[in-house]
C-alpha cells in the first residue's frame, strides 16, 4: 500500500468512526456518494454490504433514487445558472428555460 493510499484509508476510518451517525446512516450516505460519483465497483460493494447488514432492498433503492434526484437538481440548476450568466436564456423560448430561475 502506497503512502497516499494509507492516508486516505486513515482519513476514511477516522470519519466513519463518528458516533453522531448510526451505522445504517453511514451505509446509506456512503452508497449515495459512490452512486453519485459514478464508481460502479464501490456502489455494487456498498449495495451488497447494506443488504448483508439488514438494510431492506427498498431502503437501498430509495437512497439511490434520492441521490439521483438531488444530483439531477444540482445539474439542472448549474446549467440554468451557467446559461443565465452568459445571457443564453435569451435564445431559449420554452417553459423549461425559466424553471428554477424566477425570484
Amino acid at each position: 500500500m502506497e503512502a497516499s493510499e494509507f492516508k486516505v484509508k486513515e482519513l476514511l476510518d477516522a470519519t466513519s468512526a463518528t458516533a453522531s451517525l448510526t451505522d445504517r446512516e453511514k451505509h446509506l450516505i456512503g452508497l449515495a456518494v459512490t452512486a453519485t460519483r459514478g464508481c460502479v465497483a464501490c456502489t455494487g460493494g456498498r449495495i451488497e454490504t447494506a443488504l448483508k447488514v439488514g438494510i431492506e432492498y427498498e431502503t437501498v433503492r430509495a437512497a439511490i433514487d434520492l441521490a439521483a434526484a438531488v444530483n439531477a437538481g444540482v445539474t439542472l440548476r448549474t446549467a440554468l445558472e451557467g446559461a443565465e450568466r452568459n445571457s443564453v436564456q435569451a435564445a431559449c423560448v420554452g417553459a423549461e428555460c425559466s424553471v428554477g430561475t424566477s425570484g
